[in-house]
């Protein structure tokens, strides 16, 4: 499934990277250091369970992530 996450701060990462994990097509829609960082690193989540690090498309700009079948919409405002 193709899903775009817009958000990608501590909710929408972590709903983006177990998603990620889980073998779907995640974009990660973020701003600032923070797209800096999973654009370089990727993105680590971190959890009792342990944590672990994905690979997903990282911009800031929803227009070129696409067509999508999901959206989660995980903002402040």
């Amino acid at each position: 499934m193709r899903i775009a996450v817009m958000g990608a701060g501590s909710v929408g990462g972590y709903l983006g990277g177990m998603l990620a994990r889980g073998g779907h097509d995640v974009s990660l829609i973020a701003r600032g250091e923070h797209l800096a960082a999973i654009r370089q690193r990727g993105l680590r989540v971190v959890r009792d369970a342990g944590e672990f690090t994905v690979r997903c498309a990282a911009t800031d700009s929803p227009a070129d992530v696409g067509p999508v079948e999901l959206v989660l919409l995980t903002v402040k405002t």
